[in-house]
């Protein structure tokens, strides 16, 4: 599917997301390909606690508010009805950062996917608690500064839960990573996950003006950084095979990317070279996985 053959109606309109938002680009991608038909779920996070003042809501299908730790237990009850019911064309979509998905989510996350229940899982993946001041997760990158670790960390505390591959470990029928600065890749893999008869999963990069520190106008620029620079990698998992949607012609240096944010601005040289070797070794060995992820 080529983004222009993607629905022009929008399903979300006058959102009170910030300048830059590309939480909000993934999501209306998302719901162009989904189109109207489509449940959100969506736990305490940016796209609910800073989009949504009663009665303000900038969603235009049916939005349903979930505790933070309760998204996939919502999930499965609200495709299990479904199912109950007998109405199959209806997507059941989950909405949630990195915080309600790797974090405090996790078990209802991980249980989600074992019900094998129908819905797509997406995950905004913007590497911080960043509504409520920036404050560290499990999927912070190692070397970025946020509000709770104000320093730079040591190569030993830089591990971090990789959610593709914790998804694919559940055996699941569709997991991929995305970004919405590729919106091509991005909407094909919509596209398969909404034909998954079970549990699907897309995790997203998210760039974030102000909890990373760049520019408003540069969103899709850093996430272009991102991939090609190999600190963040496309991939998709479907027949128990993981492949590469997208790799670089040339992988521009880990340093370009690092450079564009203010939250890397206390990184030592020696910890940019870290961080360039682990990109090398893991492209090398073919471990389609980077650092950030």
């Amino acid at each position: 599917m080529r983004v222009g053959e993607i629905s022009r109606e929008e399903f979300v309109t006058g959102s009170l997301s910030c300048a830059g938002c590309a939480s909000l680009l993934a999501v209306r991608l998302t719901l162009k390909v989904l189109g109207s038909r489509t449940v959100c779920i969506v736990p305490a996070g940016c796209m609910s606690t800073v989009n949504c003042y009663f009665p303000q809501i900038p969603f235009r299908v049916p939005f349903f508010v979930a505790p933070f730790a309760a998204t996939g237990a919502i999930l499965q009850g609200v495709s299990a009805g479904f199912t109950y019911r007998g109405i199959k064309d209806i997507n059941v979509l989950a909405i949630a950062g990195d915080g309600a998905t790797a974090d405090i989510g996790m078990s209802s996350f991980s249980q989600a996917i074992i019900s094998k229940y129908k819905f797509i899982y997406l995950c905004v993946d913007n590497q911080a608690y960043m509504n409520t001041g920036v404050q560290s997760s499990s999927t912070t990158p190692y070397g970025a500064i946020t509000t709770t670790t104000p320093a730079p960390e040591t190569v030993e505390d830089s591990t971090r839960k990789d959610l593709f591959n914790i998804a694919v470990a559940h055996n699941i029928g569709y997991a991929a990573t995305a970004s919405p600065s590729y919106p091509s890749d991005f909407v094909e893999k919509v596209r398969k996950a909404a034909s998954i008869n079970g549990p699907s999963f897309i995790h997203v990069l998210i760039p974030c003006p102000p909890g990373w520190g760049f520019p408003t106008e540069k969103t899709v620029e850093i996430g272009r950084l991102a991939v090609e620079s190999g600190m963040w990698n496309l991939r998709e998992y479907q027949d128990g095979r993981v492949r590469y949607t997208y790799i670089p012609p040339k992988r521009i240096p880990v340093t370009e990317y690092l450079s564009s944010q203010n939250r890397f601005r206390r990184i030592k040289a020696e910890q940019m070279a870290c961080l360039q070797g682990t990109v090398d070794e893991h492209i090398t060995a073919g471990g389609g996985k980077s650092l950030s992820q």
